[in-house]
């Protein structure tokens, strides 16, 4: 008997997750970048106003995801998706209108409609990882897509460099480098998507192997202030408190480099293509992982919680990033604490829609990664003050906390969930083994 062809429609679908979170990075990691050579040779901004403009994305991401993860589960992934994508590239490009005059102002206010935009993409991508993947292949779809994250950083590294001069000339350039693919995904996307129940291009045998895992779900909404006081909810935004340690390397990253080795732009950008293309193994690396564990037959929560380990164990190290004066173990153990990283972000999406129901993927995801985000702004206000203080020595606390953070973060997950037991409609746990 030959084996029924399942089909590949949702590896369609992933690409252009992978395509928007791509475009995301792109444009949230510019100002990264070109952070020092604005700093020193255009604006003149002290560490603390970086911070100041650093806060201003993170406020608006952090209560726009609390919006926009409310918004596209009531509107559904396909519309939410192409508002998100629209609003952030929209302001990306209003960046390059900044004049000297208005200062870390001017970057601040542009900063801040790029956060409230690019605050649904992370909803948007989960909430059709579960509609489209079976729970088996959640993780490994969620890894894949996640490593646009590091393709967009390192395409900004790399363009960037080519584009601006060593003293800041031309600029503004960098922020219309993805206006163009951004209204090409739009179109790709309002002609790809659909719900897998109603797609007509979807074969039968695939729709079956998508819903063979889930259990049946009413059309009736489930608004964010309902899942708020539910622990499993609490547990997934402990997974996300390090989103402050990704910050910190995407935004402080090229600072740190720069104070500790006298790296500029045009030296930046291979030490950030080693960091995030190995970010990127670490990606797919860590989907993969815990979904073959559950090929083999493992229980869903010995899979993921055992993969958040062994990415924790992989960070560690980097708390020695300051203690050394060679540039590329720096590298290194920034790089390996990245993929590191990306790895445990992949499963602690994934912790959501094995507990949640669909509807409710897209609210839980906004709360946890609000909290990850306030966690962000809080660690910006810090080290903005150390470093203006005490200079590059401040980087030291940062990396201890950026070591440390992910194994205490997972035995708090842990004590607020030791089981991974499914939620019903009702929020309620539907079994119990």
């Amino acid at each position: 008997m030959t084996k029924q062809r399942i089909g590949s429609y949702r590896w369609r679908i992933l690409a252009l997750l992978f395509m928007a979170t791509t475009i995301n990075y792109v444009d949230r990691s510019i100002l990264g970048v070109l952070g020092p050579t604005l700093r020193d040779n255009v604006f003149a901004w002290t560490n603390q106003q970086y911070s100041y403009i650093l806060i201003a994305f993170k406020f608006a991401y952090a209560f726009g995801l609390l919006a926009m993860g409310a918004f596209i589960d009531k509107i559904g992934a396909k519309n939410g998706y192409v508002f998100s994508i629209g609003t952030w590239s929209v302001f990306s490009m209003l960046h390059a209108l900044i004049t000297k005059s208005m200062g870390w102002i001017g970057f601040a206010v542009a900063r801040f409609g790029l956060g409230f935009g690019e605050a649904g993409n992370f909803p948007a991508c989960i909430k059709t990882i579960a509609e489209w993947f079976p729970k088996k292949e959640r993780a490994l779809a969620t890894g894949i897509f996640n490593a646009g994250t590091n393709v967009g950083a390192i395409l900004a590294a790399l363009v960037i460099s080519m584009i601006v001069g060593g003293e800041g000339q031309r600029w503004q350039l960098a922020f219309f480098v993805t206006a163009a693919f951004s209204a090409a995904w739009i179109y790709l996307w309002l002609k790809t998507y659909k719900k897998p129940e109603v797609h007509p291009k979807l074969s039968a045998a695939e729709l079956s192997y998508i819903l063979s895992d889930s259990t049946p779900e009413t059309v009736d909404k489930i608004p964010w202030r309902k899942v708020l006081p539910v622990k499993e909810t609490w547990a997934f935004a402990v997974a996300k408190l390090p989103d402050a340690v990704w910050f910190f390397y995407l935004f402080w990253g090229t600072f740190f480099l720069n104070a500790q080795f006298g790296l500029a732009l045009k030296g930046l950008a291979l030490p950030l293509v080693v960091i995030y293309v190995v970010a990127d193994f670490g990606s797919i690396a860590g989907g993969w992982m815990s979904s073959a564990f559950i090929k083999k037959g493992w229980p869903i929560n010995r899979a993921r919680k055992t993969t958040l380990l062994i990415c924790a164990v992989v960070i560690v190290p980097v708390v020695f990033a300051t203690q050394t004066t060679s540039q590329w173990l720096a590298v290194g153990l920034i790089a390996l604490a990245a993929a590191g990283h990306q790895a445990w972000s992949a499963n602690a999406f994934t912790l959501v829609s094995d507990v949640f129901p669909k509807k409710a993927t897209a609210s839980v995801v906004g709360i946890g990664g609000m909290i990850g985000t306030l966690a962000g702004i809080a660690a910006d206000l810090g080290l903005g003050k150390i470093l203006d203080k005490s200079g590059r020595r401040g980087y030291f606390f940062a990396f201890l906390v950026a070591g440390l953070l992910y194994p205490c973060a997972l035995v708090v997950i842990h004590i607020i969930m030791p089981r991974m037991t499914p939620l019903d409609d009702d929020l309620k746990h539907a079994a119990r083994s």
